[in-house]
């Protein structure tokens, strides 16, 4: 009989020849289907011409599954027309939006103005882009900071899945606005940072060791103004010089007296001037402090000599 129907309408035995037409997806996908199976007759005058009660179309085929519409809200089985009210042929977007409104309104608000009314381009009907995707079966898994994120935080704009898929994965391409190095390291932000958050991060600072008084110090206690490239490593750079030398040395090699434990005590390398080369038996182990009270240039041994005790090596300094 379906040879036989096809004879006067033509139109659909062209449409067979398309996969991409409601016939020609069943004549490929469920070639056992005949005309009479979804177009009974003699049925009366005022019947429909169309009847999918009773045929065992496989909506799959269609590639939109029915899995999460068997029934509806109220617990009843949907039904074509309760989707396709006017038309099996072709299917009206809006139906999808004005039935979930229904449902949640304040997530279809935000639903569809991050991801539009398209809702074929991204959902199949059994979720496989849904609520329920798993984003570990992909390349980027969630983890840290990034699990609690919304979906269009990162997939700003998408429309289809292929946007879904075209999301950068590099951290620069979210975050750039949050980068206080100013690009000055780089787009690398993973070889410091990890998604359990900005901070603490380890950056490899083997080329300036931190250690003693610098090991506690924050990133910003040195690297002033957002700079974090080119900085001097030199200790004057960052120490000025105390008045406590009285300019008394010139250069910037503090590290032949001072260590990074601490300022004090210091180990003076030089020749020490007046005789005294602070390795005598009675000064050794005597620190700067001991004889220059108030700074290098003075000096007084009364610190440590009572002027009054004879032979005790007392007297003032200058």
């Amino acid at each position: 009989m379906s040879d036989r129907c096809v004879v006067c309408h033509k139109d659909i035995s062209t449409q067979w020849q398309d996969p991409s037409t409601l016939h020609g997806n069943l004549h490929k996908n469920a070639p056992s289907l005949t005309c009479q199976n979804c177009h009974p007759d003699h049925r009366g005058p005022n019947a429909s011409l169309t009847d999918l009660t009773k045929a065992d179309v496989s909506h799959d085929a269609f590639g939109y599954a029915l899995k999460a519409h068997q029934v509806k809200t109220d617990g009843s089985p949907f039904t074509c027309v309760d989707c396709h009210a006017t038309n099996y042929t072709k299917f009206d977007q809006n139906v999808c939006a004005t039935c979930h409104q229904l449902v949640k309104a304040d997530f279809m608000q935000a639903h569809i103005q991050a991801y539009g009314t398209g809702c074929l381009a991204c959902h199949d009907g059994i979720d496989s882009y849904g609520h329920t995707f798993n984003h570990n079966s992909v390349a980027f898994q969630l983890t840290g900071k990034h699990i609690q994120l919304t979906c269009a935080q990162c997939h700003t704009g998408a429309r289809t899945i292929a946007d879904l898929k075209a999301t950068p994965q590099d951290c620069n391409s979210c975050h750039a606005k949050d980068d206080k190095h100013k690009g000055q390291f780089g787009n690398a932000c993973g070889a410091c940072h990890t998604p359990d958050g900005w901070l603490p991060a380890s950056f490899d600072h083997s080329k300036f060791p931190l250690t003693g008084g610098h090991a506690g110090l924050a990133c910003t206690s040195c690297h002033k103004s957002g700079i974090f490239t080119g900085l001097s490593s030199a200790c004057a750079s960052c120490h000025a010089d105390p008045a406590f030398h009285a300019g008394l040395f010139t250069g910037t090699a503090c590290d032949q007296c001072h260590t990074t434990v601490a300022w004090t005590p210091a180990t003076y390398n030089g020749a020490h001037p007046g005789g005294c080369d602070g390795n005598c038996i009675d000064h050794r182990g005597a620190s700067c402090n001991d004889c220059h009270t108030v700074n290098l240039m003075t000096a007084t041994c009364l610190k440590c000599h009572d002027s009054n005790t004879p032979g005790d090596g007392g007297g003032g300094g200058g």
